[in-house]
């Protein structure tokens, strides 16, 4: 199964979307949160992005979802010391893209498609149009 790994500067930002994903799948995908720096403030641990990875590793890959560039970089820094391993580093939202690619995981999707499941998060559409408040 494909895991998910969630990198964010704040390890209460990741764990709680950890949290969300694991409660709509009923803890059926394997989902590792990794959030802030080594001293508990806000930040990125390398480290410990790599012992997420490890943890999650399989055959059928990870997708990494990030809050910011700045994970996603610290990700693919990581990854140069790791080209054995499948991963696919997603564009999507944070919230809404774990949601959906944990789902979309839960019923053993490939890594492509929960990847493209994440990136459909783009789309959602949270506020009609017509329901918008209106400022002067």
């Amino acid at each position: 199964m494909v895991g998910i790994l969630i990198v964010a500067h704040s390890e209460q930002l990741a764990s709680g979307v950890k949290e969300f994903a694991d409660q709509a799948t009923h803890g059926q995908v394997p989902i590792v949160a990794i959030g802030g720096a080594i001293d508990g403030s806000l930040g990125i641990n390398a480290e410990a992005i790599r012992d997420g990875l490890h943890r999650i590793a399989s055959d059928d890959g990870v997708l990494v979802l990030v809050d910011f560039t700045s994970a996603a970089l610290s990700v693919e820094a990581v990854l140069e010391d790791e080209p054995a391993m499948r991963v696919v580093i997603s564009n999507a939202p944070l919230v809404e893209g774990a949601y959906l690619a944990a789902v979309e995981a839960s019923v053993g999707a490939t890594l492509e498609e929960t990847a493209a499941a994440a990136l459909r998060a783009r789309d959602l559409m949270k506020v009609h149009p017509e329901h918008r408040q209106r400022f002067r």
